[in-house]
């Protein structure tokens, strides 16, 4: 398909409607997301109990890599065992769609914290998050997978729980990239490289986001992060690391390591 068939069958393609039943089984309570690949619901089954369910768009099944890659995200929850990453239930389908069930977790974006409840994040703020992010990232490094998503909606925290959701761009590192994901990376450079080190790029620029959350700028030209946040020179030096502008980090330990002594830990 080319681009314009491809974008025409993404904007056609409307997701299923509230209160639909599915595999008679589940009911949709709300549409939590839509992207390229699907539509990500929040359902009940007969007992109240809240799943999400993604949703493979009908086109992309007509299409290998579309349909590998809905089938990556389902193999790869099935690996994972850790309280902060979703559980999987399972994978069927119906009326030509393919669906994957999993646990729903609950919890605030940090976006949310920062605009809804006012929350503002310092740098010791900022690096006890990381630290506590990177606990829960060193579980999936260990076996091989990268996120390649740790973005700010993909991060939610409930209480003292951290939980990292949505898989749906996650690689194992041996896997080899495709022609469509090579030209991805190059439009979205570091944050899709199959590799740990873009799982920490997108951190470094998580923990920016936190940073800037109560900046206040002096001045209406723009400055980089380096001129613009009061910043120890260790944590400048770790950000530099993470956001590749010096050499990087390609062990979650070392990063981790130096997070930790920066926080006073070890």
């Amino acid at each position: 398909m080319n681009k314009f068939i491809l974008k025409w069958h993404e904007i056609s393609e409307r997701p299923l409607k509230i209160k639909a039943q599915i595999s008679q089984k589940y009911t949709i309570k709300k549409l939590l997301g839509k992207g390229s690949y699907g539509f990500t619901y929040l359902v009940d089954d007969k007992q109240g109990t809240r799943y999400v369910l993604k949703q493979l768009r009908k086109y992309k099944m007509l299409d290998d890599h579309g349909r590998a890659s809905f089938q990556r995200e389902a193999d790869i929850l099935k690996t994972l065992r850790h309280s902060a990453y979703p559980a999987f239930y399972e994978q069927f389908e119906e009326d030509g769609r393919s669906f994957i069930l999993m646990e729903y977790k609950q919890g605030f974006t940090f976006e949310q914290l920062i605009f809804n409840e006012n929350h503002i994040y310092d740098e010791k703020a900022s690096f006890y998050h990381l630290e506590r992010i990177l606990e829960i990232v060193r579980p999936i490094h260990n076996l091989g997978i990268v996120h390649r998503d740790l973005r700010i909606p993909n991060i939610l925290m409930n209480g003292n729980e951290y939980y990292i959701i949505d898989f749906g761009l996650a690689r194992k590192v041996s896997d080899k990239k495709s022609n469509e994901e090579v030209n991805e990376i190059l439009a979205k450079q570091l944050f899709r490289e199959i590799a740990f080190k873009s799982d920490f790029y997108a951190l470094g620029h998580f923990v920016l986001f936190l940073l800037y959350s109560g900046y206040e700028p002096e001045t209406r030209k723009s400055r980089s992060w380096e001129d613009e946040l009061e910043l120890s020179v260790t944590s400048k030096k770790i950000l530099r690391k993470m956001l590749q502008l010096d050499e990087p980090y390609h062990d979650i330990e070392q990063l981790l390591m130096d997070v930790k002594l920066f926080n006073g830990g070890i």
